[in-house]
């Protein structure tokens, strides 16, 4: 079977555009790519920059004099590719860091569901919905869809995959009127930035506004429109639309899906070789309080340990990760004093891998998968070792696992125990994080307000609650007391503290932006964002690890986002 795969182009798409088929993807290129000049041209990606804050990475765009040494030298050297580079938009530049305050409008899109945008006006769209997201996504915030017309006020958020379906589906059967405009504009928030996207006819009835973007079909075929004309404040453009095969089974729902991001650019060379594993990422994870990386291997059976030293944090250290191949595959790990003891599946057994010096008797900590209560399968279900390894807790003579929704105590004759349930964070995840575990808090006795939160967080003495993932009341050791809030669509993956104070970590929902968020503004770690999974934030130290690129793993300052530490080569 072939599988589509995002051409180079829309390889910073790619997570936006994991809500949709490939195939769908590569027929929308040239309309979003289009669409996102013509918005990006009148409209910046952030309203306020906000104050200076160093460099925050590489860019393909940017001001002469933030240009490379290296670009300059290639130009002084071959002068007809560097031309050639600067018009393909090929060149490197520095890309200065922002301090940007904590509060952040949303980017609301008023739309249009009524019969004069059915069609190729619904396609325009879609596009535009796409478009936006993605620069929602890089301001830091979040987007929110208004019907026009719907009678119950209704406002469609979330991940994309779950907000095209709805948006889809809110089909009106009479167009809107402009008093249903200046109603929708009426409920917003001050700082929320609108967009109408609606068809000339409504547009030509209202007051002058920003960001109103009109379409209508242009150019016909035998088989229905295929060019549209789009107008975004009084700039016209002609857009070719996908062909109408693909359009039909986009407005029936057909192309979206729940996926990972679609792979950029040729197969790779290890894709046939890995076909029998079950892992395709070297996930990192931080599994115990050590300053030890864990990672599968692309293969599950593999287990990649990498020792972080404390060395000079000005430069970039690079570090070799060990490689345990065992048995079976991994499926939890962890660094217990100077042993790396790992469990993996062999046949219907749980058994210890012991890297140092011996643990218990030869043959001790093997259980049957059918003493934790369920079988096999259910217990240890195949896309479990596409996920970091689970913790691995030392409790005396017993090891303690996080397995099938409880905590399981594996005894040095093989016997299981349930040590109880786990805790709040825990069950809304799809796979176990021990950060959130109210039971691995060692920083003294919960919060009063901690114990009936739904969402809870620590680290070291610090402890951080919230009821809806996004305001957070933070109590650190010493008892100093602050709340932390974010609009950004987003998830808090670590709690981490600069000079006392704490900060959240969060990453997108698109998995690509990751952010330091402090109650007095918001720093994005760039070096962090765009990688091939979800990045490990250190439970008690202020570090931060993501695979930017199949096999390099890079590990830096989690407060900074300067990276101190490069794992690769480790396959």
């Amino acid at each position: 079977m072939t599988t589509t795969r995002l051409p180079a182009a829309l390889a910073p798409w790619a997570g936006t555009l994991s809500a949709i088929s490939p195939e769908l993807a590569v027929a929308f290129g040239p309309l979003l790519r289009h669409l996102d000049a013509l918005v990006g041209e009148r409209e910046p990606v952030a309203d306020v920059l906000g104050d200076p804050d160093g460099l925050g990475g590489l860019a393909r765009s940017g001001r002469p004099d933030q240009l490379l040494p290296s670009e300059w030298l290639l130009a002084d050297a071959y002068p007809d590719e560097f031309l050639r580079r600067y018009v393909d938009g090929e060149l490197l530049h520095l890309a200065p860091e922002f301090r940007t305050p904590a509060a952040r409008g949303r980017i609301a899109v008023l739309v249009d569901a009524g019969p004069t945008q059915a069609g190729a006006g619904r396609l325009v769209q879609l596009a535009a919905l796409l478009v936006l997201h993605r620069r929602a996504a890089a301001r830091g915030t979040e987007l929110v869809v208004v019907v026009l017309g719907d009678p119950y006020g209704r406002r469609l958020t979330g991940d994309l995959a779950e907000l095209l379906p709805a948006w889809l589906a809110a089909r009106r059967p009479v167009d809107p009127t402009p008093s249903d405009v200046q109603h929708a504009r009426a409920g917003l928030d001050a700082a929320d930035q609108a967009w109408l996207l609606t068809s000339p006819r409504l547009a030509d009835r209202l007051p002058a506004h920003p960001r109103v973007l009109t379409s209508e079909p242009t150019r016909w075929s035998a088989r229905g429109a295929d060019h549209v004309v789009v107008r975004l404040d009084g700039t016209t453009a002609e857009l070719r639309l996908p062909a109408s095969e693909i359009a039909v089974r986009t407005l029936r729902g057909a192309e979206f899906r729940r996926a990972e991001p679609a792979p950029v650019g040729p197969p790779s060379a290890d894709a046939d070789a890995d076909a029998d594993g079950k892992a395709g990422r070297a996930l990192p994870a931080f599994t115990t309080d050590a300053r030890t990386l864990l990672a599968r291997g692309r293969r599950a059976t593999t287990l990649l340990a990498a020792n972080l030293p404390n060395g000079d944090a000005r430069v970039i250290t690079a570090v070799r990760a060990r490689r345990h191949d065992l048995p079976g595959p991994v499926l939890a790990a962890g660094r217990i004093g100077r042993r790396l003891i790992a469990l993996y599946v062999r046949g219907d057994e749980l058994v210890p891998y012991v890297s140092g010096r011996a643990f218990g008797e030869p043959g001790g900590h093997t259980a049957d998968l059918a003493a934790f209560g369920t079988d096999r399968d259910a217990a240890v279900p195949e896309e479990m070792f596409a996920r970091p390894v689970l913790p691995l807790l030392r409790d005396g003579a017993d090891l303690l696992l996080p397995l099938a929704g409880r905590w399981r105590r594996i005894r040095p004759d093989g016997s299981v125990a349930d040590d109880g349930a786990l805790g709040r964070g825990a069950h809304d995840r799809p796979h176990f994080d021990r950060f959130r575990e109210p039971r691995l808090f060692a920083g003294g006795p919960l919060h009063e307000e901690a114990r009936d939160a739904r969402h809870f967080l620590h680290s070291g003495g610090s402890q951080a609650w919230s009821q809806d993932g996004r305001t957070w009341q933070v109590r650190t050791g010493p008892g100093d007391e602050c709340r932390i809030s974010f609009r950004e669509n987003a998830d808090v993956i670590g709690l981490v503290h600069d000079g006392g104070r704490p900060a959240l970590i969060t990453v997108s929902r698109s998995g690509l932006v990751v952010r330091g968020v402090r109650a007095d503004g918001v720093r994005t770690l760039t070096r962090f964002s765009g990688a091939s999974g979800p990045p490990a934030v250190h439970p008690t130290l202020p570090l931060i690890a993501a695979e930017i690129r199949p096999g390099r793993i890079v590990v830096g300052d989690a407060n900074t986002g300067r990276i101190h530490f490069q794992i690769g080569g480790t396959e």
